[in-house]
């Protein structure tokens, strides 16, 4: 464990290049570190375009809704 703290950067490079790193302490495996199995995919801003539909009435408050926010009612 010291070790690893000691040179996490280049551990964190050697998972980037794919390899695994298994850690330690007293001779008891804690943990493995290693690349995710799939790399998130790129945000396509305006891909659910056309998918994707408000209701009609999306921006409209019931009347009771607004009272309350409107501390009326109380």
């Amino acid at each position: 464990m010291r070790e690893f703290r000691a040179n996490l950067p280049g551990y964190l490079r050697q998972v980037q290049q794919g390899r695994s790193i298994l850690i330690a302490v007293r001779d008891n495996l804690i943990a493995e570190i290693r690349a995710p199995a799939m790399a998130p995919s790129p945000r396509i801003p305006g891909a659910l375009k056309g998918h994707i539909q408000m209701a009609p009435d999306f921006d409209e408050l019931s009347p009771d809704a607004l009272a309350a926010m409107e501390g009326q009612g109380e």
